[in-house]
């Protein structure tokens, strides 16, 4: 006989377990469906991983900074020890999930899902039946079927490697490849870009895009635009990458992130009847696919919604409350901010700076050079710079910030946004100073009160 559940989840990152707890704490029995690591990709392989790498070399660039004003020498990162550091703290995170989640009470089931019917999941040949299914499958990375294939490597390999090696090739100009050439560049690394595209992240500012590019070509970079790889070779000194127009790279190692797609393979959707593509799961205003006791969450829907771990928590807390509450309204996002972990950071949230300079007779877009102006207050980012949005009732609508605390201002200007909080909002509250923060709502709360030209 079956053993049978009120929900299976198939996958155990942020896009299944958050909402998994919600279940379990009302009542319902919940099981979760993992062939690889407990947590996902971005406990194991991605976030939490770049950050822990990332953050001391942001530190070292911050301490950079002050060297001769009160610091006498630059600081040095040792790759080796803080990948060790790494190892050992993502490590114990799978463990330390095992035991949370034995602690909540939820069956974990080991392999690869496939859905037999409605209500009826395989797992490594055993048969499970649930009243309503969750697909959390997230995303993997594009391969690219070139002579030479074998000889890349993702971000996955690139956050496990003990010694990063002295020559870099990054295929692609989007977030992964713009991140880690940072951490390599700030580590004295030769780095190369190779992209078929004219511009990189091509979803922020390129007013931003543009500051860091140029700063990371101070440090070495060297930027192929408009080139198409077409093979890899490997040779006596590492390998070759060729291009179609005769680009040819020497590198010692060579990552691809050219984008990614939904894992939504072998899962048995089209015996379903469930419409997919490379771009995920097509899903109602309530996540649920067209057989709708099954819901997708997170990465792996087709949807125009940034592809976020925030995101993927948000969608499976509804999916949970949607399971509980037949009546439950269809799902409304807030704004979400975004960004993007280089040296300094881009960050941005709402109406997007494009399309704000688009349509001029909709919004007021205002321009503050804040590293230059509170630099003592801001660790002596001199670059550091913000963009506000405002609506033609004086609303913040969107902002993008440029700086290494850009994460915590965009935080900050999300609540602004989603709250509605107007000058007379913030001067009712009285905020720590002297702090970055401060600084910012002292920079915007004029900004509220003025007229346009």
């Amino acid at each position: 006989m079956m053993k049978k559940y009120d929900v299976i989840f198939i996958g155990s990152g942020h896009a299944c377990w958050h909402g998994a707890l919600i279940l379990k704490l009302a009542g319902k029995s919940v099981a979760l469906v993992e062939r690889e690591l407990l947590g996902g990709t971005c406990t194991n392989y991605g976030c939490d991983a770049k950050i822990l790498l990332d953050s001391p070399i942001e530190l070292k660039e911050a301490l950079d900074r002050y060297e001769n004003i009160g610091l006498d020498q630059k600081a040095e990162i040792d790759w080796n020890s803080l990948m060790q550091y790494k190892k050992q703290v993502i490590g114990f995170m799978p463990t330390a999930l095992s035991g949370m989640f034995g602690q909540f009470g939820f069956d974990i089931l080991r392999g690869d899902a496939r859905l037999i019917s409605p209500k009826v999941v395989e797992v490594a040949g055993e048969r499970y039946e649930a009243k309503n299914i969750v697909i959390g499958t997230g995303q993997t990375y594009i391969p690219l079927d070139i002579p030479g294939k074998e000889y890349f490597h993702d971000s996955r390999d690139f956050l496990s490697l003990d010694v990063i090696p002295d020559r870099v090739t990054f295929v692609g100009a989007g977030i992964i490849s713009m991140e880690f050439a940072s951490i390599c560049l700030s580590l004295g690394k030769q780095v190369d870009i190779v992209t078929d595209g004219t511009i990189a992240l091509g979803a922020y500012p390129q007013e931003y895009v543009q500051k860091i590019i140029a700063k990371m070509e101070s440090q070495g970079a060297k930027f192929h635009w408009n080139e198409k790889v077409e093979a890899i070779e490997k040779t006596d000194s590492g390998y070759l990458l060729k291009g179609a127009d005769g680009l040819a790279v020497e590198s010692d190692y060579i990552l691809i992130a050219v984008g990614r797609k939904a894992n939504v393979e072998n899962l048995g959707l089209d015996d379903l009847g469930i419409a997919y593509s490379s771009r995920g799961i097509k899903v109602d205003s309530h996540l649920r696919t067209s057989v709708k006791n099954i819901y997708a969450s997170g990465d792996v829907i087709d949807s125009s919604i940034p592809k976020l771990t925030p995101t993927a928590e948000f969608d499976s807390n509804y999916i949970a409350f949607d399971i509980l509450n037949p009546i439950n309204p269809a799902i409304k996002y807030p704004v979400i901010p975004n960004l993007v972990f280089t040296l300094p950071r881009i960050a941005q949230v709402g109406v997007s700076v494009k399309e704000a300079k688009a349509h001029p007779e909709l919004y007021r877009v205002e321009e503050s050079a804040f590293g230059q102006t509170m630099s003592w207050l801001n660790k002596n980012e001199q670059e550091a710079h913000i963009t506000f949005i405002f609506d033609k009732k004086n609303h913040l609508v969107g902002a993008a910030v440029m700086s290494d605390d850009a994460g915590s201002y965009i935080d900050v200007l999300t609540i602004i946004i989603n709250k509605k909080l107007t000058a007379k909002d913030l001067g009712s509250m009285i905020f720590a100073f002297p702090t970055p923060t401060y600084g910012l709502l002292s920079t915007l709360i004029p900004l509220f009160l003025k007229k346009e030209n």
